[in-house]
């Protein structure tokens, strides 16, 4: 990634879409040349120099203090999601200092993971990385999300991304496919302001840009959340409608790596179609029965 070029796509969204009375700006008559705020009025916001600001936006952040970055984060409104995404541009552009997480490029999980994903029965769980690939997952989860396990040869990551992004089934899976999309490729601009060198990553940009006009769409927005915790719909091929809540734990040990776990309430209707899924899933986990002496 051009991490000048993410820096100045991203100041300069986020500067078109606030008007002036947002942020208490006086408006005078006639058309302005750009949308949302000038250049000079955010300096003024973030109290510095205009030429100072116009370094910025240019896509040199290399040296501004985290006190420059707050001022800029408050003068551009930015969300808690925002604002980390602009601390790792910063981070990023520090001259000799490239990024590297090593969850970003593993493969697989460490045999106690999966043995925890395993433990959880009543929860559809899976390992993932940052670009989105999943490493892991126990029985239920491969069940929840049968046609992506299903769907992918061998040789391909099975990847959240490549599932909304390029297999149609996604769009009859996810309730709100455009909200689906929309955050898949805002948590992997998000990626790649922590880990602008990672390589995997840039090809799979390359390959969603290639080959959807979505995710085109979406990602020239540039924009980022972070994904902690809240509730989606899902409409599954054999047991329907679902309302599930989500929640994501990073792994300490394993920096860049998460768990993701899907859980229905208690008593739910979603909760009963969760562990009928759960029962074909070890039903049809079970290994065939041994044929008799003599058959």
């Amino acid at each position: 990634m051009d991490t000048k070029s993410e820096i100045r796509d991203f100041l300069t969204s986020r500067r078109a879409r606030i008007a002036p009375e947002d942020v208490g700006l006086p408006v005078f008559g006639g058309m302005r040349r750009v949308p949302g705020l000038r250049r000079e009025e955010v300096a003024t916001l973030a109290g510095v120099s205009v030429d100072y600001y116009n370094r910025m936006e240019r896509g040199n952040l290399a040296g501004a203090s985290d006190t420059v970055l707050e001022a800029l984060s408050r003068a551009l409104k930015l969300d808690q999601a925002e604002r980390s995404h602009l601390f790792d541009l910063a981070r990023a552009s520090q001259a000799g200092r490239p990024r590297r997480s090593p969850g970003s490029r593993r493969a697989t999980v460490r045999p106690s993971v999966q043995w925890m994903l395993d433990a959880m029965t009543g929860a559809a769980a899976f390992v993932q990385n940052g670009r989105l690939d999943i490493l892991g997952s126990n029985q239920l989860g491969r069940a929840f999300y049968s046609e992506l396990f299903s769907g992918e040869p061998s040789s391909v990551a099975l990847n959240w991304a490549r599932f909304i992004f390029l297999d149609p089934r996604s769009m009859s899976f996810y309730a709100d496919w455009n909200r689906a999309a929309k955050e898949c490729a805002a948590l992997l601009r998000m990626e790649a302001g922590r880990d602008p060198y990672d390589r995997g990553l840039t090809d799979l940009v390359g390959e969603l840009s290639t080959q959807s006009q979505a995710f085109r769409t979406h990602w020239a927005s540039h924009d980022v959340r972070l994904h902690h915790k809240g509730i989606k719909h899902f409409v599954h091929p054999m047991v329907g409608e679902l309302e599930l809540s989500y929640d994501r734990v990073e792994l300490a040990a394993d920096p860049g790596v998460t768990i993701l776990a899907y859980t229905a309430e208690p008593g739910s209707r979603s909760a009963e179609a969760f562990g009928l899924l759960g029962s074909w899933a070890a039903s049809s986990d079970e290994p065939a029965p041994a044929e008799s002496p003599g058959t």
